[in-house]
């Protein structure tokens, strides 16, 4: 049975992170006069992880921000070097990615679990928590069940948790081409405004034919917010305006 640990203090442990050179960053380090946003997962690269967990989390970070959140981090049982790929990968400057590689952290929140059965060994139950000066005050554990569910331990829930009539963004797309100016510029605009895009390059799995069945139109960049054809940088700016 996994333990809710709301009210107790997070485990102190030493995190070995490597940026250039070794690192060792404490449990103090993460979470002393901080309110912090924590998300644990079964592993970088994986599909539920990347596709879902990261991004929104990365995507709704000026919300979470704005209700109360300093800092949100990221653990999984893997390494610093691992972990820092995903990052990149993944391009989720709104995020800490803490390296738990010898799985202590997720052992003192009893979330260790054994996956043995499909090659992971030991990795964290998938479950999210708000810590409050080191002190767990809200937890959104997954429920015990076979597999990898994913229905509580979301960014969505967490925001809607601070504060239910909380403004979420649309979700951006961005289509552009190499060394194309006005894309530079769209790029810009969305970033002075804090909004979380998706960039899709021409050339990239995508073709001009491509771009013109989605958007009806042939050059970059085309924008598109919650769904809905923006245009280009022009349209962006009138639209942001």
């Amino acid at each position: 049975m996994l333990e809710n640990r709301e009210g107790k203090s997070v485990p102190e442990v030493v995190f070995k992170t490597f940026d250039g050179a070794w690192k060792d960053v404490s449990t103090k380090d993460l979470f002393a006069g901080k309110t912090v946003a924590v998300f644990s997962l079964p592993g970088a690269f994986t599909p539920t992880c990347s596709s879902a967990h990261v991004p929104r989390y990365n995507d709704l970070a000026g919300v979470l921000k704005e209700n109360g959140i300093d800092d949100i981090v990221c653990v999984s049982v893997n390494d610093t070097f691992i972990m820092n790929s995903w990052k990149k990968d993944q391009n989720a400057k709104n995020i800490t990615f803490m390296p738990d590689g010898n799985g202590e952290f997720s052992e003192g929140m009893g979330m260790l679990v054994d996956k043995s059965a499909i090659g992971f060994g030991k990795r964290s139950w998938r479950y999210s928590m708000i810590v409050k000066d080191g002190i767990i005050d809200k937890m959104f554990i997954e429920d015990e069940v076979p597999g990898d569910p994913f229905k509580v331990s979301d960014a969505d829930t967490m925001v809607n948790y601070l504060n239910s009539s909380a403004s979420k963004p649309e979700y951006v797309t961005v289509f552009s081409r190499e060394g194309c100016s006005h894309c530079t510029r769209a790029k810009n605009l969305l970033a002075d405004k804090g909004l979380a895009y998706e960039e899709v390059v021409l050339g990239q799995g995508l073709t001009h034919r491509s771009l013109v069945a989605v958007s009806g139109k042939s050059s970059t960049p085309q924008v598109f917010v919650g769904g809905k054809l923006i245009g280009g940088a022009d349209e962006l700016e009138d639209f942001l305006k």
